[in-house]
């Protein structure tokens, strides 16, 4: 065999930005604290560098090469060694789905390409074997179902069209796809002006603009799976312990159903209140808004009430004559200045959209999950011990009501936070209820920028939005826009203006105080190397300790992983396909490249334009992505672009059309 054919997969969570590495590299490589230190050539052979920066790492820490038929790590002299399965090794054969710890750095390593059959070789020196689970067989996520629109931990990642399939048709390997061929297909070919996919919020909100620069709803399709543009938001909300009663992480003039961003949702809930009766209410609503964050905690708005103000601006714009059914397979130009999408209308039903202006919003395409509860998830088929924060776990809570129990939570964000809330709310009906929130180190203050500083208590920074304020219309925002995107890319990171917050609520502060205080919630900071499942079906969670080596923590009966959600582009089959098929630029943080007024350029066709917007453009030229306003702003600098590009009946909103238009949303009357 050709030795260097051989491809290994590796997997990681970066212990100090939080990021998940997955890099797909040949052998030889070495790993380390500083680049200049690591082989560049090995016998001849360029070597792949990975810089693993930590003050655990030494500086050439080790090597991974192909010996004797075989592929070998080596301990390079280092300061703590390396662990392959958790045994610490100066020199291990590696075989497929192996562990390799080096510092805090949990990689798991799997063989892309066949390797040679051999005798294996036991590890030197010999060691007792141990009980390691295997690692993931796929990426480390939990991804969307393409016909339900939700996370079902059971399904393996896919292509878009799997081989064999005959939708999308051959034609669809050609860069320009000719009309005639999609007509030739003999399946349904729609036109339409302007199409956007996703039909969630990022495409509610375009729709909306569109409406309102006047564009009618016959030359508008919106392309998706769920009828509601808030579907898949209101779910993870929901499972992360949102009911419709709490409040989100948003502005008060953040509103989704009103570009004005006036009345507010502060405003509104204060006049509602007034009108019950709730004079006390209203005031407060109205004080926070003028006194926050100095002297008030800073208001956001009920989830139940942004929902209910959808469906009231969903039928306003007529969005019941816009939506289509349909789960989008492939986007192609076509040889006449237009692009082409295929899409499912469900099993054995295919058909074409083509379109002059395309838009992109497809949201998060995964739930993050943590490589080790991946593993142990692929090894146990236990699905309801160990769960992910966005996934439906009410159970979790429902059991620990009646029986009791130990949770072990691991991620220090806003969800992280809502979860201990909602734990703390099971102890009043069953106080038999402790927690272990694992971080994976401490986080003494908080990020600097300027004269700026975040509060910091209890390990977690505290912060009203995920990001300063700054970054959604103030200075901070022109910052990033006109920066470099290396330059973005450290701005945005965890140790800038990034990272992760939780937002400073007094009562989630005093429920922390009090667990800590009575005992029954507990902070400890480790790097989880494995879990694994004892005979009483107890959950065993071992860390990775610089001293002692690996520990093994106390039983518990549950673990929410609760670090997030994933938008990197190769976690969407749809949207990595269109970046193979037309070789589409990355920015640094793995995300779609867009302009500033977020257009794909290099997806142009003739007159024909593509727009993104959301989480798959985060570290372009805006932070906030993912947020109300945020898409609000993507959307509108689309929509201005399409106004400058003379689009057909798009026209720029100017003082008194703008005015008009917020009398008729005042009105609830049709645009």
């Amino acid at each position: 065999m050709n030795n260097g054919s051989l491809e290994i997969q590796l997997l990681w969570q970066d212990p100090v930005t939080g990021e998940r590495r997955e890099p797909r590299l040949r052998v030889p490589i070495a790993f380390g604290r500083e680049f200049a230190r690591m082989p560049a050539e090995l016998r001849g052979q360029p070597v792949a560098r990975m810089l693993l920066n930590h003050d655990q790492v030494s500086r050439f820490h080790a090597l991974i090469e192909w010996e004797q038929n075989q592929l070998v790590v080596k301990d390079q002299g280092s300061v703590n060694g390396i662990y392959v399965n958790g045994q610490r090794q100066t020199r291990a054969v590696l075989n497929s789905g192996d562990i390799l710890q080096i510092g805090p750095y949990v990689i798991s390593v799997t063989f892309v390409a066949s390797v040679p059959v051999s005798p294996p070789i036991p590890p030197i020196p010999p060691s007792p074997p141990i009980s390691s689970p295997p690692a993931p067989s796929g990426n480390s996520v939990i991804i969307f179902n393409p016909n339900t629109n939700l996370p079902d931990p059971t399904l393996a990642p896919q292509v878009v069209t799997p081989l064999g399939s005959n939708f999308p048709p051959p034609v669809f390997q050609q860069e320009l796809v000719p009309v005639q061929a999609l007509h030739a297909t003999g399946m349904p070919v729609d036109e339409t002006y302007y199409l956007t996919v996703g039909a969630g919020l990022g495409s509610f909100i375009w729709v909306d603009l569109l409406r309102l620069c006047g564009v009618k709803t016959d030359k508008i399709v919106a392309l998706g799976i769920d009828k509601e543009p808030y579907a898949r938001y209101k779910l993870l909300c929901m499972n992360s312990q949102i009911p419709l009663h709490e409040r989100l992480r948003s502005n008060s003039d953040s509103c989704p159903d009103n570009i004005w961003g006036w009345p507010s949702y502060a405003l509104r809930e204060a006049w509602h209140d007034f009108g019950k009766g709730r004079i006390n209410e209203s005031i407060k609503h109205l004080w926070k808004v003028f006194a926050e964050p100095t002297f008030a905690e800073t208001y956001t708005p009920r989830s139940g009430n942004v929902f209910d103000s959808i469906d009231r601006e969903a039928r306003r714009i007529g969005w019941d004559k816009i939506y289509r059914f349909g789960r989008v397979l492939a986007i192609r130009k076509t040889d006449d200045g237009r692009y082409c999408v295929a899409y499912s209308r469900g099993r054995g039903n295919h058909a074409f959209f083509v379109s002059r202006y395309l838009h992109l919003a497809t949201g998060y395409p995964a739930l993050q999950f943590l490589p080790h509860l991946q593993a142990y998830r692929e090894r146990y088929k236990d699905f309801r011990s160990v769960v992910n924060a966005y996934e439906d776990h009410n159970h979790v809570y429902e059991l620990l009501e009646r029986q009791g129990g130990r949770v072990l939570i691991q991620g220090r964000g806003i969800v992280a936070s809502r979860i201990v809330q909602r734990i703390y709310e099971a102890r009043k009906r069953n106080p038999n209820i402790s927690i272990l929130h694992l971080m994976r180190s401490p986080k003494p203050q908080g990020n600097k920028y300027g004269t700026s500083q975040r509060i910091v208590k209890h390990h977690i920074e505290l912060q009203p939005f995920n990001w300063p304020k700054a970054c959604w219309g103030g200075e901070l925002r022109e910052v990033l826009e006109k920066a470099s995107p290396e330059q973005r890319k450290e701005l945005i990171s965890n140790k800038v203006w990034g990272g992760t917050t939780t937002a400073d609520r007094l009562d989630w502060q005093f429920i922390t105080e009090v667990g800590l205080r009575e005992g029954w919630y507990k902070i400890q900071f480790a790097v989880v190397t494995r879990v694994e499942q004892d005979a009483q079906k107890h959950l065993i969670a071992y860390i990775q300790d610089k001293d002692f080596g690996e520990i093994q923590l106390p039983a518990v009966d549950f673990i929410i992983d609760a670090t997030g959600l994933d938008a990197k582009v190769k976690e969407s089959p749809l949207l990595k396909d269109l970046v193979e098929h037309y070789h589409l630029p990355l920015n640094p943080v793995g995300r779609l490249a867009v302009a500033n007024d977020f257009e794909l350029v290099e997806m142009r066709n003739a007159q024909g334009k593509v727009y993104a917007a959301g989480a798959i453009t985060f570290g372009g030229p805006y932070a906030a992505v993912d947020s109300f306003l945020g898409l609000q702003y993507a959307c509108l600098r689309a929509v201005d672009g399409l106004a400058t590009a003379r689009a057909p009946g798009v026209h720029s909103l100017n003082p008194i059309s703008s005015f008009g238009q917020w009398l008729k949303w005042v009105f609830n009357q049709s645009p």
